[in-house]
């Protein structure tokens, strides 16, 4: 039996990843799922090293990498990355293996397969590191250009309050209360935004850190927010979210 660590701090993924696994190849026990840096450190150092890794390259309380400045990882490991293009050529030099969000089956099925049939050889963690610090920061995206009646308009992300879906459309809500129907999904908002500035708090919601007012305890672990300016719904965390959303508010 092969034992595996999948790190991942959103929980819809890491439930929908380790399913994965199971069903491609029954013999891969997913041992423990760990949420953070933090919680991913504690465990390697109290439990013997697994068999094989799974990470998410984006935590929430930072660059997954910062792991391997911490504690010597030698298992194999496979990454998922929303949108790291820029590190691409570093996993290739290192031979290691990743996949993009949204992980497809018979990209994860080849990985197993690639890992039980090759031999890898001990991962330099640091030449990794210094590599993707060495290409090209991801890009964010800084203005949307919206339509209004006749005329285009460009925003820039500064302006943004949040984007909010509503039935088959995404909205834009800049600070001063306009709304503008834009040609994105939040999935892919979530991609080119700045994480450090915006984050999905459930699943009609993207919020700029500048337009949250005030916080209030809802129910468990949710948190109910209010945002500026006011939208026409409760603004609520979801429970999946509010764990990442408390380590994204204390950066």
């Amino acid at each position: 039996m092969i034992k595996a660590l999948v790190v991942e701090d959103e929980v819809a993924a890491s439930n929908r990843l380790v399913k994965m696994i199971g069903d491609i190849d029954p013999n891969i026990n997913v041992i423990k799922v760990t949420d953070s840096i933090e919680s991913t450190i504690k465990w390697l150092k109290e439990n013997s090293e697994p068999d094989l890794m799974f990470i998410d390259i984006h935590l929430a309380d930072g660059s997954s990498f910062k792991i391997f400045e911490q504690i010597t990882v030698k298992c194999p490991i496979i990454f998922t990355t929303a949108y790291d293009q820029y590190a691409l050529k570093a996993f290739k030099v290192n031979s290691i293996d990743y996949l993009l969000k949204p992980i497809k089956r018979e990209e994860l099925a080849f990985s197993i397969k690639k890992y039980k049939e090759t031999k890898l050889d001990p991962v330099d963690f640091v030449s990794l590191i210094n590599d993707i610090k060495k290409q090209k920061e991801p890009h964010y995206q800084k203005r949307f250009m919206v339509q209004y009646a006749d005329k285009l308009k460009s925003i820039d992300v500064d302006d943004i309050a949040y984007f909010i879906a509503r039935e088959k459309s995404v909205f834009l809500v800049a600070k001063q209360g306009a709304n503008y129907a834009i040609d994105y999904t939040l999935d892919r908002l979530e991609e080119v935004l700045n994480p450090d500035t915006f984050f999905r708090i459930n699943r009609k919601f993207i919020v700029n850190i500048a337009s949250i007012g005030s916080m209030h305890f809802y129910s468990k672990s949710r948190v109910k927010i209010d945002l500026i300016p006011k939208p026409d719904l409760d603004v609520i965390v979801s429970s999946e979210r509010a764990a990442g959303f408390k380590v994204w508010l204390n950066r």
